[in-house]
């Protein structure tokens, strides 16, 4: 593909969103494109990363997790319509914004871009100021939504948006991935399919109304002697519906903590795993924490029972899980 360098005429650029130095991948095949674009980032405090071509730039995002990439449409041999939807079916880098560069203006190429699931587009003969603007607003929207599903995560909401008919996984937290993951071997893509036979029947009878649910209907599916609870919460939009999950053998057991001893829900989860004998930095691992919040919730513990040490909380916790059938 030939096309012309970028416009070098706006010299003003604006610092990194927040200061930070994000990560940008630009992937283009014309060498003068990337140099002008490469200075201009550079510039403005960005870390940058190059591709060539389709597949380098395949192989860059899987390994270092952009930020954001910078997608030039047409290249030879794979083009960019279908980089991006092959990163935007992985789940390692479906949720990176992807802005495409392109001289096709044509209302058939716009629409490519987005079908193939890009955020944005910016036209050549390209300008840095504004593919500069463009980043730091997508890096805020990216920024945001990923403070919201570590939020979710953090207070143990694993959550998943999957559209229908095809079962889609459009969005999950890291948490739900994992559950996913170690009950049904999933690949990050699509939704169980007996999940998605009774999301059928449960949208039909409850209709397309978009909102969050008076009585949200619950399934629990059982996979590696584990059962999983999805709860149906709201329909999102086009054909997408948010769930919640959680492991279904913990739940009595946590709300039984929780009443008993007046704790959170993260303490109740730790003292859950004490009582299984866990460190904290295997409680962790397991609840997506330092080990050094760990020890912080456990003195929080502590207090609320009475006991100074681990084997003594335990001990407490113990009598209360064998109450409750454990």
């Amino acid at each position: 593909m030939t096309t012309r360098p970028p416009d070098t005429e706006d010299t003003h650029r604006p610092a990194a969103l927040d200061g930070s130095s994000a990560l940008v991948l630009i992937v283009d095949d014309v060498p003068d494109n990337l140099a002008v674009l490469h200075d201009a980032l550079d510039e403005a405090g960005y870390t940058v990363l190059v591709a060539i071509d389709g597949a380098s730039a395949l192989q860059r995002a899987a390994q270092a997790r952009p930020d954001i990439i910078l997608l030039d449409a047409l290249m030879p041999g794979m083009d960019g319509f279908e980089v991006a939807r092959r990163l935007k079916a992985e789940a390692s880098t479906a949720a990176i914004p992807i802005v495409f560069m392109t001289g096709l203006t044509e209302t058939e190429h716009v629409v490519a871009a987005f079908a193939a699931g890009g955020t944005d587009y910016v036209t050549k003969p390209i300008r840095a100021r504004e593919v500069l603007a463009r980043i730091a607003a997508h890096l805020h929207a990216a920024r945001q939504q990923r403070q919201a599903r570590n939020a979710l995560d953090a207070f143990g909401h694993a959550t998943l948006v999957v559209r229908l008919p095809d079962g889609r996984l459009v969005w999950q937290t890291a948490l739900a991935r994992q559950l996913l993951e170690t009950h049904f071997a999933s690949d990050g893509r699509q939704a169980p399919a007996a999940l998605l036979d009774w999301m059928a029947g449960e949208t039909r009878r409850l209709g397309a109304v978009e909102g969050v649910l008076a009585a949200p209907p619950s399934l629990v599916l059982e996979a590696r002697e584990r059962r999983l609870r999805f709860t149906l919460h709201e329909a999102t939009g086009d054909g997408q519906w948010l769930l919640v999950l959680r492991e279904a053998d913990d739940v009595p057991v946590l709300e039984g903590l929780m009443l008993a001893f007046r704790l959170t829900q993260r303490e109740a989860e730790v003292l859950f795993w004490v009582v299984k004998g866990k460190t904290n930095r295997d409680i962790g691992e397991i609840l997506g924490s330092s080990p050094a919040t760990v020890k912080k919730h456990l003195e929080h513990i502590y207090e609320k029972l009475g006991v100074e040490t681990r084997n003594a909380a335990a001990a407490v916790a113990l009598g209360k899980v064998a109450q409750l059938g454990r």
